[in-house]
């Protein structure tokens, strides 16, 4: 099994009508968690990279290296994804590096800009059999605030994937980045009027802000890829604490740590199998 393309699992996805689960991998134990949880549910993972974990580590290499052989070993396919990209050069380098999928993220720039460093991000990678996603406008709440009014035009979705040949497009329907609660509601008639008129599969980021029943209702719509990490990162740190105030004496982190992976892979099972939506 092992690794990947993304753009070819998630068409068969799409195609299904089924969802793929995304999860960001900061530490070596969120990789494999994930590919543990992904082969005890039988499903297909992608794990994440994103520009921010880079910086936080320093370096792009050691964490790369850690999910590459993570994921070669995997008894399911795997995807290497790096996400949230806004430097070409890093693209340049996780496609040198092996990873099977980039998200180039240019939508903090002009719009003209964005279509035209894409489409050269696409090209470069294509040409290495690489999977590339885009974002068209900024999905609200990069900083944190819930913008319920961020939205993507369908007409503007269509024309930008087929000015820059991107293979998945995340839209702006409803969701936030970085929500610790599961309150987002989602605009699932845009999401159907979107997969109407683009020929790729749908990225929903900030899905750690929708219930499970709002996920599965913006898969039938016609997301595929579903993105989720805060929602991990909050029931890790919860477990932990648990066991920390109930273990006072321990200093392993290996011990509080291998509590919170506990929850986190069962967590990722659940959610993989959510969205396979009982197919």
């Amino acid at each position: 099994m092992s690794l990947v393309s993304l753009k070819e699992i998630a068409e068969e996805a799409k195609s299904k009508q089924i969802g793929l689960g995304a999860f960001n991998v900061v530490l070596l134990d969120h990789a494999e968690a994930f590919v543990k949880a992904a082969e005890s549910a039988g499903k297909p993972v992608i794990l994440q990279l994103s520009q921010n974990a880079v910086k936080y580590h320093g370096a792009f290499e050691p964490i790369a290296a850690a999910i590459q052989e993570c994921a070669s070993k995997a008894q399911v396919p795997v995807v290497t994804h790096l996400d949230h990209a806004e430097d070409v050069e890093l693209c340049r380098r996780a496609v040198d590096f092996g990873f099977t999928s980039v998200m180039y993220d240019g939508s903090k720039l002009p719009d003209d800009e964005n279509r035209l460093t894409t489409a050269k991000v696409v090209e470069f990678c294509h040409a290495a059999g690489v999977s590339v996603e885009a974002e068209l406008g900024e999905v609200g709440g990069k900083n944190g605030v819930h913008d319920p009014s961020a939205r993507t035009s369908p007409e503007d979705a269509a024309k930008f994937v087929e000015d820059t040949g991107v293979d998945l497009l995340a839209v702006a329907v409803g969701s936030s980045h970085a929500m610790t609660t599961r309150g987002a509601v989602l605009d699932n008639e845009l999401i159907s009027r979107i997969a109407e008129v683009v020929s790729v599969p749908l990225v929903l980021h900030g899905s750690s802000g929708v219930s499970d029943e709002g996920i599965v209702k913006a898969i039938k719509s016609g997301m595929t890829k579903i993105n989720v990490s805060t929602h991990l990162n909050v029931i890790f740190t919860t477990e932990v604490r648990r066991f920390l105030a109930e273990n006072p004496e321990i200093v392993d982190p290996r011990k509080y740590f291998k509590a919170g992976n506990a929850v986190v892979e069962a967590e990722v099972r659940r959610m993989l199998t959510l969205y396979s939506c009982g197919k």
